[in-house]
């Protein structure tokens, strides 16, 4: 099984020649692909495309953002990608439950250089954000953890940042099942939900994309 299986909609041909025009994954990036493999078994498929780390990587770059926010850190691709896009002096505060995930993260981090502007909080993210300031602390945030929980991050994350603070959602088409109405599972639901609340909520202005298993982005008016 490869990457493409997170963009389901395309065909392996055109998915090779997708990645083979975007930034490709270095050194770093792929050996913690193939660590991740080996690590975690079938649930790699949880780590982000190599499309979509480019993509982020330059999101946060065309942004300007410098301080950043990333709920659900897995292995640490997209914190790589998201840390390596930030302005100068930037920092990412990673939020993650599993300290034997985040401990290949860790690693990886040093490696790329990264781990001066990566902090990271094991717990749960509902209550390591409601106990931060209810200011403007972060320019840019990434959410990819427990579906169910997603509008509770969102709230919480959107309340802390400033006007053009941007929050990006991964896995918002989940292989299409956002649109098979046989698709009632907990999950299939809660991405359902978080999809129409942010797309009439006016305190946003969003664009859902179809990049790896689709990205909701929603900028703050």
């Amino acid at each position: 099984m490869s990457e493409r299986t997170k963009s389901f909609f395309l065909t392996p041909e055109v998915h090779d020649y997708l990645v083979g025009h975007s930034r490709a994954p270095d050194a770093v990036l792929r050996d913690l692909a193939e660590q991740t493999r080996r690590a975690v078994g079938g649930l790699w498929i949880m780590q982000i495309a190599p499309e979509q780390g480019a993509f982020m990587e330059l999101l946060a770059r065309l942004s300007g953002a410098r301080r950043a926010v990333e709920v659900g850190t897995f292995t640490g691709y997209s914190a790589i990608c998201l840390a390596r896009g930030l302005g100068e002096g930037g920092r990412l505060l990673c939020l993650d439950a599993s300290e034997e995930w985040t401990a290949i993260a860790r690693r990886y981090w040093r490696r790329a250089g990264l781990d001066d502007r990566i902090e990271l909080r094991l717990g749960p993210a509902a209550q390591t954000l409601s106990a931060l300031p209810c200011e403007p602390l972060f320019d840019l945030a990434f959410i990819d953890a427990d579906k169910p929980n997603y509008l509770v991050y969102y709230e919480a994350i959107l309340a802390r940042m400033p006007v053009g603070g941007l929050v990006i959602a991964d896995n918002v088409l989940w292989s299409g099942a956002v649109v098979d109405p046989e698709k009632q599972d907990e999950q299939t639901r809660a991405l359902r939900a978080y999809n129409d609340f942010v797309a009439a909520d006016p305190r946003v202005e969003t664009s859902m994309i179809p990049v790896g298993d689709g990205l909701l982005l929603a900028r703050k008016r």
